[in-house]
């Protein structure tokens, strides 16, 4: 019971720091989407991530919202910040000439390391409670056998 506990409080804060994340790109879009240009990505690229990371963002946090998709929510959730840290570590080790910060709100004040510590943790809670929720889900197989 404890695990649990502690795995729910995992998923709120990567629940609220996807959202944090969406709509802080949303409330100041014109920003976003300028920084994302100045991305050193193609130009059709750089279109297609400003219209589907916020949206994605928040799928993700619905999926966390829902004991059925729980699961599915944190496997995204690595996957996300996982692609999101590999493009910080790029950016730490200079891959790129320039490259300014398409983060929203406070994040965005972040120092690239800064950022790669930030994302580090995110990974490591949503490791974290996905172990914990995949160890406490009920065995399907047992349920099965024994309702026969």
């Amino acid at each position: 019971m404890k695990k649990e506990f502690i795995a729910d409080i995992m998923v709120a804060l990567i629940f609220m720091m996807l959202l944090y994340a969406s709509f802080s790109k949303y409330v100041d879009f014109a920003g976003y989407q300028r920084a994302m240009h100045n991305q050193p990505f193609p130009s059709w690229f750089s279109d297609a991530l400003v219209f589907v990371l916020p949206p994605m963002e928040i799928i993700v946090a619905i999926l966390l919202a829902i004991d059925k998709t729980k699961v599915t929510g944190l496997k995204a959730t690595v996957g996300l910040m996982t692609a999101f840290t590999l493009y910080i570590v790029a950016i730490l080790l200079h891959l790129f000439p320039m490259v300014p910060c398409t983060c929203g709100g406070i994040i965005r004040l972040m120092s690239w390391p800064q950022h790669l510590l930030f994302n580090l943790f995110f990974i490591a809670i949503a490791i974290i409670a996905l172990k914990i929720t995949v160890e406490n889900q009920p065995n399907k197989s047992y349920q099965i056998r024994s309702s026969q």
